[in-house]
């Protein structure tokens, strides 16, 4: 048979007359359960950097460093496309900079892969999950694709983390316990001490913890993974580094651990643009640091004292944006939108309306408070 004749069977159309062909048509291959879930569609649609100031995805608001954009020119120019990825010292500069050993880290996909691969390598259908909430939704997009049970103790603004409902959760089914430290998008950062008590709680559960805000925090509990061998730290290079559109991610853990999920990582999975782009940020970290400086100790006060003389609640944030909870939210935004001034809509566990607002530096915050005054009346 040629393929030409095998593309027109292939095409031939379908009796719906015919009740197997009615079967074939309606039957999934894929698992039930995924095809009843429904995918993680962030709002991307028509963010616009040259139209818009982008305060709605916690990213870097200006461009990356000198250095970097030089070195991805570089690469172009070197005509070294058609080669497969060489990661050369990248996992050893990430150690570096964590002050860990190499063996503890690997470098993935975006932190969302490392959620991903974490998930997948420590939990069979059925086995349980606690994702306190609300929080990151591609946790319990991975939860969902393993069909785990999730349990999701909840985040409020006068107790924060739900600690003790996490560990009053833990059960000898639980295989795996989320905490985002800081939580998006409510900010909250948890302590050092209640992430151990609830490793120490749950020893046969991956406990996840990412700390993909952590340039803004400095809190972290990294240098505790060989004394808990089910903890696992994720970060990424998106944040404030300002390289989301590359992917790269990396995660923390024992040496047996990261062995284990090197298993199940593709030899490939991380492009070279990823690791060319990493390693000249990691050489000129001054560039983030000054921003995360500018954003932490000017531009998120200046806002906090704004929202604060214009009685609008929010909760207490950890990282580079606040929670904010103003009367008519959806007017604000729209006159937010208006000006060019994007931020992101998100309703709490009540259903009440707030808007996140990402913090960029001291001119763009500025900017931000000129165009809410012009809408938001002093009490």
């Amino acid at each position: 048979m040629t393929q030409e004749n095998s593309l027109r069977i292939l095409a031939a159309p379908v009796d719906h007359n015919d009740h197997d062909n009615k079967a074939v048509q309606t039957m999934s291959v894929f698992k039930s359960h995924i095809a009843a879930m429904s995918a993680y569609s962030p709002p991307l649609e028509g963010r616009d950097p040259e139209q818009h100031l982008l305060l709605d995805f916690n990213e870097r608001t200006l461009p990356v460093s000198p250095q970097v954009r030089q070195a991805l020119l570089d690469y172009l120019n070197n005509d070294r496309l058609q080669m497969y990825p060489n990661y050369g010292e990248l996992t050893e500069r990430i150690a570096d900079y964590n002050g860990i050993s190499s063996n503890q880290v690997m470098i993935t996909n975006g932190s969302d892969q490392g959620i991903d691969l974490i998930i997948r390598a420590s939990c069979r259908e059925g086995d349980e999950a606690i994702i306190p909430g609300p929080s990151f939704a591609m946790y319990y997009q991975c939860a969902k694709v393993e069909n785990l049970k999730i349990a999701e103790p909840q985040y409020t603004r006068e107790e924060e983390f739900p600690a003790q409902a996490v560990l009053d959760a833990i059960t000898p089914a639980t295989r795996l316990i989320v905490i985002a430290n800081p939580n998006n998008p409510s900010g909250t950062a948890v302590s050092r001490e209640t992430i151990i008590e609830i490793a120490k709680t749950a020893p046969e559960a991956a406990i996840l913890v990412d700390e993909c805000y952590f340039e803004y925090t400095q809190s972290t509990v990294s240098d505790l993974v060989n004394d808990y061998p089910n903890l696992l730290v994720t970060r990424t290079f998106s944040k404030t580094w300002g390289l989301p559109s590359i992917r790269l991610g990396y995660v923390i853990s024992s040496p047996d651990n990261i062995n284990a999920l090197l298993n199940v990582r593709g030899p490939y999975d991380v492009n070279q643009f990823a690791v060319v782009a990493a390693t000249a940020a990691l050489a000129h970290p001054e560039y983030t640091e000054d921003y995360v400086r500018e954003v932490m100790t000017v531009s998120k006060p200046l806002f906090e004292a704004f929202l604060v003389n214009k009685q609008i609640d929010f909760w207490p944030s950890a990282a580079n944006y606040l929670w904010t909870f103003p009367d008519d939210p959806d007017a604000i935004n729209r006159h937010l939108q208006a000006n060019n001034i994007l931020v992101r809509p998100k309703a709490d566990q009540q259903g009440r309306l707030g808007l996140r607002i990402t913090l960029g530096n001291k001119a763009q915050t500025e900017r931000l408070i000129q165009v809410l005054d012009e809408v938001i009346p002093t009490p």
